[in-house]
């Protein structure tokens, strides 16, 4: 039998069929052509989903479930997406939607959650039940895997880490608060760390890199810069270990979880990341025991963990 998962994005919907093995054995996507309505957005991911059973020559019949990882707060049992701002969703029931047009058990979560659980079954975390994923983007997302499950709070808005304080009064968060992990960890806050960097060292060759121009600024040219031998550059790769690593420690120092996983395009940055983050954990987080602190890595399945989390959902569902 198969699974299907569907990651539904504000920009695309990647929808996957998924042996038993969590193996992605076809794939199809479609744009998510935002805004419209959430019956045009079932009807395209049910399009999607037939092109990916054609390519593998599956028929529906084979199908077990189907799952779907979606931005913002989700019911993962109800099949109702409570909120999401991106899509304009509100208490919005895509299993009943989706029931007109297949007879399938369908299951939604959140498309962070949906990673993390794909990373426990498939990628770096695979063999662990007790994991946090990071993810380091426009945002800073998470998702919490406790004895294999998905913890999500009793009200589905669980894992948002990215909104913790890490600085009392700090920078500003899209989300009203000062100071939070988002504010001092995400790809935004490394891009924004670096333009006021250049801002202030008109003679930093991160404008070089950035050719000559802050509107080039992404979260490579900080670390382009330290590659560069560029003092600024180095200091803002520091700064930005620094608060990553506070904001990690935290993460440990209230969940203790076997292991700990970051991702987004800033980890393609390897040991340049992990190596002093490492440091930080190891000086700061509360472990009694050397041999059985948390482990660090990188997600390994890419933009494959969203489906494959989101495939399996059916094995956790209440």
């Amino acid at each position: 039998m198969y699974n299907i998962g569907i990651d539904l994005g504000g920009t695309n919907i990647k929808v996957g069929l998924v042996n038993e093995k969590y193996e992605i054995v076809a794939k199809a996507s479609a744009p998510t052509n935002l805004p419209r309505s959430a019956e045009e957005i079932v009807k395209s991911m049910v399009d999607t989903m037939w092109k990916a059973l054609n390519e593998a020559k599956v028929t529906i019949g084979e199908v077990n479930s189907v799952g779907i990882g979606t931005p913002g707060v989700a019911n993962r049992n109800s099949g109702t997406v409570l909120y999401s701002c991106n899509l304009g969703f509100k208490n919005t029931n895509l299993r009943e939607l989706f029931s007109k047009f297949l007879k399938i058990p369908l299951y939604v979560e959140n498309d962070a959650n949906a990673a993390a659980f794909g990373e426990v079954l498939a990628g770096a975390a695979k063999g662990y039940k007790d994991v946090v994923v990071v993810t380091l983007g426009t945002g800073v997302g998470g998702g919490i895997i406790i004895d294999g499950k998905i913890y999500t709070g009793f009200n589905f808005c669980g894992a948002e880490i990215g909104h913790t304080v890490i600085e009392h009064n700090g920078r500003q968060c899209s989300c009203g608060r000062k100071g939070c992990f988002e504010a001092y960890s995400s790809a935004t806050a490394l891009i924004n760390m670096t333009k006021e960097s250049m801002e202030e060292h008109k003679d930093s060759k991160m404008w070089k890199i950035a050719g000559g121009s802050l509107d080039g600024v992404d979260g490579k040219t900080a670390f382009d810069g330290m590659r560069a031998d560029d003092q600024a550059a180095k200091e803002v790769v520091n700064m930005y270990i620094d608060y990553l690593g506070c904001g990690l420690t935290n993460i440990i120092n209230t969940f203790q979880p076997e292991m700990l996983l970051i991702g987004g395009g800033i980890c393609k940055e390897g040991e340049n990341l992990t190596k002093p983050l490492n440091e930080i954990i190891r000086r700061d987080s509360y472990c009694v025991d050397a041999e059985r602190i948390t482990k660090l890595d990188i997600c390994k399945l890419g933009n494959d963990a969203g489906i494959i989390g989101a495939a399996a959902l059916y094995t956790i569902a209440e």
